[in-house]
């Protein structure tokens, strides 16, 4: 549900997602809304009208193999890139504009659990059931997957 803060009216319902959503977060600007769900899927929103801008779909074959459920997603603080994680150790890192997978982000060897950019946006920390924190310079290879 979306509310106004400022009224408390409830602006909208966002009830597209088929399965549990487990996590929100708003773009920078504060115009978008990210929701990642456990039925596998990750939507962006209009915050204004409630309405779905687009839904984030991974085309890579090892992803697409095992059945994603995104725990944590999260905006670069330029709001140009949008971090997923879930169960199976990946981060994947997808372009907002176009909807489009970045990067693959293959470390971890349990489900990673949380992820956040640092505020300049130059380094991404995930956290993970496998008791590690890693950073990431996720800008150095866009173009590359590590797995």
């Amino acid at each position: 549900r979306l509310w106004d803060v400022d009224t408390g009216k409830e602006k909208g319902i966002l009830n597209t997602h088929t399965g549990n959503v487990s996590s929100v977060a708003f773009s920078p600007d504060g115009n978008t809304l990210a929701s990642g769900s456990m039925d596998g899927t990750i939507r962006l929103w209009d915050v204004d009208t409630g309405k779905e801008k687009g839904i984030l779909n991974t085309h890579t074959e090892a992803v697409t193999s095992v059945a994603l459920e995104f725990f944590s997603v999260m905006f670069s603080p330029d709001g140009n890139t949008l971090a997923s994680v879930g169960r199976y150790g990946i981060i994947l890192l997808w372009d907002v504009d176009t909807g489009e997978e970045k990067r693959i982000l293959n470390t971890h060897t349990e489900a990673v659990t949380s992820v956040v950019f640092s505020p300049d946006g130059n380094t991404l920390a995930s956290g993970s059931e496998d008791g590690t924190i890693l950073l990431w310079d996720y800008r150095s290879r866009d173009d590359e997957t590590d797995d």
